[in-house]
């Protein structure tokens, strides 16, 4: 038998009275993150992450995909910059605590090759599914509509996160602008008709000026603003010693949510092991 909207939302408003995620939302493996977004990631959203060059979205988003799946949770990551191989390193080298290039040049101490070996371990059975990188918007997708497909056949369709948004349209131009928001749209709306829950990472598009605060706002995402009307959850990241090297607590991360459709806007602290690529929560670290 159907069940009502109605029904639905309710039994929504009932488990989160419980403290139980709705079966709709995964959680990101932040708990502070999780906590400012209802829970997590959910179905049918648009949630975009923007950073300034260097500043770690790329990191931050792959380990929500290594923590997804270790949740037992289906994720696809699309990375528009590294093959299938180099972003298994990279999510290994994180997870184990140790420097990419020192597992490329094989010059790891012992206590790092341990680390990545029981990294290996624990994530040969709960890795993130990592896709060929896409050529197109139309490659995205195609992913978006197979991971709906299984959530109707009653399999986990679960999250996709796709890295990035410039990497599917190339460099700044007035026509890449249209471009971004094209794909923006069109990501969107595959995300609500398949009921699965999409993350895209994406540069900012903005200029500061020596003394501006240079906190990312939602006018800094570019992409003629579609993605401060079109996505659900826009959040980004700041590290203040990337402007301020003598000044900025070294690691301190905000984490911004800077539009909310369903809950409220503000922060919350992450660190950055910057030698690790590797984010924890001030929180509750170490997971």
């Amino acid at each position: 038998m159907d069940i009502s909207p109605i029904s639905r939302v309710m039994r929504r408003v009932d488990l989160a009275a419980d403290g139980t995620a709705a079966g709709d939302t995964t959680a990101t493996g932040f708990p502070s993150v999780d906590r400012w977004l209802g829970g997590g990631l959910r179905s049918g959203d648009l949630i975009v992450l923007g950073g300034d060059v260097g500043s770690g979205k790329s990191s931050l988003a792959l380990a929500m995909a290594v923590r997804i799946a270790q949740d037992g949770r289906a994720v696809r990551f699309c990375s528009t910059e590294m093959s299938p191989e180099r972003t298994m390193e990279r999510a290994i080298a994180l997870e184990g605590r140790a420097r990419v290039d020192d597992m490329r040049k094989g010059s790891l101490d012992d206590t790092a090759r341990a680390g990545v070996g029981a990294a290996a371990v624990r994530m040969r059975d709960a890795m993130p599914t990592i896709t060929p990188v896409p050529d197109s918007v139309g490659d995205v997708i195609a992913h978006i509509e197979s991971a709906g497909d299984e959530s109707r056949h009653g399999r986990d369709g679960g999250v996709v996160i796709v890295d990035s948004l410039q990497g599917l349209v190339g460099s700044a131009s007035d026509e890449t602008a249209e471009a971004e928001a094209a794909a923006v749209r069109a990501i969107k709306r595959a995300a609500l008709m398949q009921s699965v829950a999409v993350l895209l990472t994406t540069q900012l598009r903005r200029t500061a000026k020596p003394g501006e605060d240079h906190r990312p706002a939602l006018a800094d995402f570019g992409a003629l603003d579609a993605v401060r009307h079109h996505a659900d959850v826009v959040t980004a990241i700041y590290r203040e010693e990337m402007y301020h090297p003598d000044g900025g607590v070294e690691g301190g991360t905000e984490f911004l949510v800077l539009k909310n459709r369903n809950g409220a806007t503000g922060y919350v602290d992450l660190y950055f092991y910057k030698q690790w690529l590797r984010f924890e929560d001030m929180l509750d670290p170490d997971r």
